[in-house]
């Protein structure tokens, strides 16, 4: 059934149970004209979309799976600024051709993700498309700390830090995108297909960072490590200097890597959708937060350090320094 022969209201009707859930923080949820929600710290809020053919292509991704990453990406914003997400709006843009079907798997995977990360959706919106279809979430929540973590803290002799692995989900649409005869194992087109698919964004972290006083700048890293790199640099008009060598990636990337002669720091530095965090800390305070992320399961490698300087980024590689273009994911530049 395509939703022109279900209708706006009737199709609202099928989604509204997927992820109807309640939270003592919510006074009025879906159904009136807009939610109510209590909130007892300063609120943190960013919104984010994905559209077809532009963020996502359907021949490699899910339903069930896009739902997921559309509401987990937008919570990777609000985490990283070191507040807990506790609410998202979610309006879909469909062309009538769009099949019911697809909407309900969509909204699965966002009750999937709003279960696991103790989300709760609180409206939203369902409009016609003339052309593609497109998810926007609109995400809520709460500072954990003093002080939201911002990128203008870092200063000079702070240590760069990188939770998780990056450049996976650069490396998996490389590898569907290229033309040559290289073929994953399935065990590593998986790895890498995870990462594009799923991506979890670094709760546990910010728990952690926002606690840390030494804790100086924290970034996203949703348009690549070069790009969120560059913007700390010039909100904190300082210069940054990385080691390629420590850069963690996956050995799935770095076999698809070899196999496909390409270079696996480009995916790294410019492949983007890792939904990680890279930020600084006091070098009195890098023992500490080492300590204490991989205490909860984090992830966690020092890769550089801050400078005085012009705003940019250099990064060490085989003894020479070298200037990093500030390049990643651009929606208006090729």
């Amino acid at each position: 059934m395509l939703v022109r022969d279900l209708g706006e209201f009737e199709l609202i009707n099928r989604l509204r149970p997927i992820i109807q859930r309640s939270d003592s923080r919510t006074l009025v949820g879906i159904g009136d004209d807009a939610a109510v929600l209590d909130y007892r710290r300063p609120v943190v809020a960013s919104t984010d979309a994905m559209v077809e053919n532009v963020h996502f292509r359907s021949d490699l991704i899910d339903d069930v799976s896009l739902g997921y990453k559309a509401l987990t990406s937008s919570l990777s914003d609000v985490i990283a600024m070191g507040a807990k997400p506790y609410h998202a709006l979610v309006s879909l843009f469909l062309p009538e051709s769009t099949e019911v079907k697809m909407c309900e798997s969509v909204y699965l995977g966002l009750k999937e993700a709003g279960d696991e990360f103790d989300v709760s959706i609180v409206g939203g919106d369902v409009v016609k498309s003339p052309l593609a279809f497109a998810i926007s979430v609109t995400v809520f929540g709460e500072i954990l700390g003093e002080r939201p973590l911002l990128r203008s803290g870092a200063e000079p002799g702070d240590l760069v830090f990188v939770t998780g692995d990056l450049g996976g989900s650069g490396a998996y649409l490389h590898y569907r995108n290229q033309s040559s005869t290289v073929i994953l194992s399935p065990v590593d087109e998986w790895d890498l297909a995870m990462r594009h698919r799923r991506p979890k964004p670094q709760l546990a972290a910010a728990e952690v960072l926002a606690s840390m006083p030494d804790c100086t700048s924290t970034d996203d890293i949703s348009d690549g490590l070069a790009s969120e790199l560059h913007e700390i640099a010039s909100a904190s008009q300082l210069r940054i200097v990385i080691d390629a060598e420590r850069i963690p990636t996956l050995p799935s990337l770095r076999k698809y890597a070899r196999m496909a002669g390409a270079d696996p720091l480009d995916f790294a530095l410019f492949g983007g959708e890792d939904y990680q965090i890279v930020g600084t800390v006091k070098s009195r305070g890098a023992g500490e937060l080492l300590t204490r992320l991989e205490a909860v399961g984090v992830r966690v490698t020092m890769i550089g350090r801050v400078e005085e300087g012009n705003p940019g980024i250099d990064v060490m590689r085989g003894g020479k320094r070298e200037t990093l273009e500030q390049r990643g994911f651009d929606h208006f530049r090729s």
